[in-house]
């Protein structure tokens, strides 16, 4: 069954163009990794892109044309994320997440935050972006907030709801600062997911105990 909520067409063209930060293309690697449409239509892409630099116009060759074009070519190769492994059937965790964590979720030194959510933060290299696992129980909502910067959430086992909308696993919500919400875990499994952001959330509800477990968020 397909998923329901998947990243913008921008994000896969940049992940497929090796421009992301690596908070963020760890996280749409794991969402290709659990979605095979966002892998075909990244693929799609990627040739959409091959066309254009097909179509454009020849101009003269300079006689170092050669060896910066071979430069290029290694570097690209460098960038270029490799595509990911589809998603083990029995694993919570999609292989780019795994590989970062050394294995599934038991392997993965949870620290509580409080309230029984409990977080796992994954070193990144770059400093643009930070990510997280979150664990979350059922019913816990987030306290309403918006957003200093761009958020993703990459829903790993159990759900996500947030008004009508239920993200399940695979499934990826992206907010900004024109967004102003309360997500919450939703009813049955412990929910476990990846956030991304690349600044601070902004608390505007009148929860300030609740709204201490995720400051650092």
């Amino acid at each position: 069954m397909g998923l329901n909520w998947h990243p913008s067409d921008d994000l896969l063209a940049d992940y497929g163009a090796g421009t992301l930060a690596e908070g963020w293309s760890l996280a749409m690697a794991s969402h290709l990794a659990m979605c095979p449409d966002c892998r075909a239509a990244a693929i799609a892409l990627d040739a959409i892109g091959g066309a254009a630099l097909d179509s454009l116009p020849a101009v003269p060759m300079t006689d170092s044309a050669l060896d910066y074009a071979l430069s290029a070519i290694q570097d690209a190769r460098q960038q270029q994320p490799e595509p990911p492994r589809p998603a083990s059937p029995n694993a919570v965790l999609p292989p780019p997440l795994a590989d970062y964590v050394g294995g599934d979720v038991d392997a993965i030194k949870w620290r509580s935050i409080g309230g029984k959510v409990r977080q796992c933060i994954l070193p990144t290299t770059d400093g643009k972006a930070s990510a997280r696992l979150l664990t979350i129980p059922p019913g816990t909502a987030v306290p309403e907030h918006t957003h200093s910067g761009q958020e993703i959430i990459l829903v790993l086992q159990g759900s996500v709801v947030d008004g009508d909308a239920v993200y399940g696993p695979g499934d990826v919500q992206q907010a900004d600062a024109d967004v102003t919400h309360m997500p919450a875990a939703g009813p049955g499994d412990v929910c476990i997911c990846l956030l991304v952001t690349d600044g601070p959330l902004k608390f505007t509800g009148l929860l300030p105990k609740l709204a201490g477990l995720f400051a650092k968020l």
